[in-house]
């Protein structure tokens, strides 16, 4: 299980700039944040420090117990796709299709808003040009959670193991995510919302299951 930040580190997060996430800290306690994937520095001077969507979520959470222990070292956190049913205590988890069932409840629309919130602000401060409509440094690196956060966040709902959604995957290709859907109508709608989020999306056909699929890619320009 994830360890929670320390006071400080919760400190810091919780009077970050509620707009646009900007932290003020030493300089020891924002690179623990960085190293914990709940920060970010700014590339350009002057280099200032943002909280990462999973920062944001952590500051949207209740505050942890003042008495929780200060932990001697940090441990490396970021965003990721979840591995199994159980994600990362404090780290939100967009739902790539496949998992147990899930309850879209107030709580999680309410996450799923707050982490896309954030992943366009992270979008405004990496891509060089300021731009939020085409995906930023850490969504070509983190394909299939930044795809199915796109879908989730514009309503459409995951496969679980007992009803039809989406399912993102990985594959052979580097740079693209493939999205499988049960019906043709659906994946006409995933495609559109994957465009207007900032991805490339084309349909295909599997030669062996004749299954129509989306093959998208973080748009460049």
């Amino acid at each position: 299980m994830t360890r929670p930040p320390t006071a400080p580190q919760r400190r810091v997060i919780d009077t970050a700039d509620p707009a646009t996430g900007r932290l003020r800290g030493t300089e020891a306690q924002l690179a623990a944040l960085v190293k914990r994937g709940l920060a970010f520095r700014h590339p350009r001077p002057p280099h200032d420090h943002f909280l990462t969507p999973a920062g944001h979520r952590i500051r949207e959470a209740a505050p942890e117990s003042a008495a929780d222990p200060v932990e001697p070292s940090e441990s490396p956190e970021s965003l990721r796709p979840p591995e199994s049913s159980s994600p990362a205590v404090g780290v939100f988890a967009a739902r790539v299709g496949g998992e147990v069932p899930g309850s879209t409840t107030p709580a999680r629309l309410r996450e799923v808003r707050t982490a896309w919130e954030g992943l366009l602000e992270l979008r405004r401060m990496t891509n060089r040009d300021g731009a939020t409509d085409r995906p930023c440094g850490w969504e070509r690196t983190h394909l299939v959670p930044a795809a199915a956060l796109a879908l989730e966040s514009a309503g459409h709902r995951p496969a679980s193991t007992d009803e039809d959604g989406y399912r993102v995957r990985e594959t052979p290709q580097p740079d693209a995510v493939a999205v499988y859907v049960p019906d043709g109508e659906t994946l006409r709608a995933c495609a559109a919302t994957l465009a207007g989020a900032g991805w490339q999306a084309g349909e295909y056909t599997e030669p062996r299951t004749r299954a129509r699929y989306l093959l998208a890619s973080p748009r460049r320009v």
